[in-house]
């Protein structure tokens, strides 16, 4: 019988999930957080080591971690937990390797691998998945990036940055090689069309108005009720939505360290000659 626990990080508003199974004790873990401090640019493990209390507390057994993209808001935490479970294999969808000759060429990253090497699981859209007596199945749900993929286990849906709950609507599209057309086909022919009982499980919870945290929805409250994206809208509302609201929105305040960091597989970049990894922050003239 599987059972589900959560983790939010409320510097950045991001859900980690583990789903484990209570009669096995395997485990698998949904997109991990290794905080990290820009003000000083140093990292914790603070949101690692409340997953570990949690597997330890519970004699769960970690099989296999997985990333529903490279997120822009947080440092993944995949790495700090294969250092202390080098059998763990860490997974993600095959187009990654899309976005990490693409932020390559930005970040003019030279020995960066493109080849998805960092990661140990590539996957291909419909994949089946085993990680001990848990079944998984990869959704590819791509537009907020090309290498976006949704894990379906049994009755519940990680859907990444693909939906937010219903009153905040769905994910950003303006990110290198994003497409609001095809985050639109993602939600309406591969989300919308699973079981209206389907549960999703958010990666980001914003708290909108103040309210307390939520981040678990069904696919008919979703075809119902999203405020951006419902079985109502046509795809030209949506991408002229998206696109127009895409175009006021921010930078993500961890956009430069998360990326470099999660193309990399969740690995820093080298230590250099004393002992210390530097990030690249790219400076522009207007």
């Amino acid at each position: 019988m599987l059972d589900l626990r959560h983790f939010f990080d409320k510097e950045t508003y991001t859900l980690t999930y583990l789903v484990y199974d209570k009669d096995s004790l395997d485990c698998i873990l949904i997109d991990p957080v290794w905080n990290y401090d820009q003000s000083s640019s140093t990292v914790s493990e603070r949101s690692v080591n409340e997953v570990l209390g949690f597997i330890d507390k519970n004699s769960l057994r970690l099989q296999l971690v997985l990333e529903t993209h490279a997120h822009a808001d947080h440092l993944s935490g995949a790495q700090v937990l294969k250092k202390k479970f080098p059998e763990i294999k860490i997974g993600i969808g095959k187009r990654i390797i899309e976005v990490q000759k693409t932020f390559k060429e930005i970040f003019n990253l030279p020995d960066l691998n493109s080849s998805g090497a960092q990661f140990d699981l590539l996957f291909d859209d419909n994949e089946e998945i085993k990680a001990g007596s848990i079944n998984i199945k990869c959704i590819f749900t791509p537009g907020h990036t090309p290498a976006c993929a949704s894990y379906l286990i049994d009755d519940m849906l990680f859907v990444g940055d693909a939906l937010f709950m219903p009153d905040y609507g769905t994910g950003r599209c303006d990110f290198p090689l994003g497409s609001s057309s095809d985050l639109y086909e993602s939600i309406t022919k591969k989300i919308f069309t699973l079981p209206d009982e389907t549960k999703i499980y958010t990666c980001h919870d914003y708290l909108p108005n103040g309210r307390e945290l939520r981040f678990q929805t069904t696919v008919a409250e979703c075809k119902k009720n999203n405020i951006q994206l419902n079985q109502s809208t046509s795809k030209r509302e949506y991408v002229e939505f998206r696109n127009k609201r895409d175009a006021m929105l921010k930078t993500p305040k961890l956009l430069l360290p998360s990326i470099q960091v999660n193309i990399n597989g969740g690995n820093l970049p080298n230590v250099e000659e004393n002992n210390v990894s530097y990030l690249k922050i790219p400076v522009r003239s207007k």
